[in-house]
């Protein structure tokens, strides 16, 4: 239960103000139909996760415990510094609209988070808690969580949400983990 809190929070948290929330934002103000946006998010978020996912706990079987342990840590703490950097849209990511709503959501946003934040958080998340199933579907509420009321709501809530106190206390939550990781924290875990 807790890989699945931690990574819901983490991932919730670190997408607030994401290239791919961005991209939600777009989307929804260009097409206008939120539930193939919501669909194509969510079918995306799952493929990706899940490919992320399944790297982390790949990676727990080549490293040894405590190889693994400083690896995490230092990653973790990695993120908590990424998360500080405002993330831009590129212009690329909004330019398949000529295969639909759900499609063009679908494609936009598994090609948006290769190599994400929050891809990077899967990946060490799965990691950390050897448990790929609550990580993905952690990560998967998480940016639900973000990207569902930027898609329904995004102009109203947008000016609303100061986000760098939100990019402040994810940067937090990653550097906790990092430095709990690299004094121990999760030795019983075999981490």
């Amino acid at each position: 239960m807790e890989a699945f809190l931690v990574s819901t929070g983490i991932v919730a948290l670190a997408e607030i103000g994401d290239k791919t929330q961005l991209l939600a934002f777009v989307l929804a103000a260009r097409f206008r139909r939120p539930l193939p946006i919501v669909a194509g998010i969510f079918v995306a978020t799952i493929a990706n996760h899940a490919f992320a996912a399944a790297i982390g706990a790949w990676i727990t079987s080549l490293l040894g415990p405590e190889i693994l342990r400083w690896v995490l840590g230092a990653s973790f703490l990695a993120m908590a510094a990424w998360t500080l950097v405002p993330d831009q849209l590129d212009e690329e990511d909004t330019q398949l609209a000529r295969y639909g709503v759900f499609l063009t959501t679908l494609i936009a946003f598994f090609l948006a988070e290769m190599g994400d934040k929050t891809q990077v958080a899967t990946v060490a998340l799965a990691a950390r808690y050897h448990g790929i199933v609550a990580v993905v579907c952690g990560t998967t509420l998480g940016m639900m969580l973000a990207n569902v009321p930027a898609v329904y709501f995004g102009d109203r809530i947008a000016n609303k949400v100061s986000l760098k106190l939100v990019h402040g206390i994810a940067a937090v939550i990653f550097a906790a983990l990092g430095a709990a990781t690299l004094l121990g924290a999760g030795a019983s875990l075999g981490v």
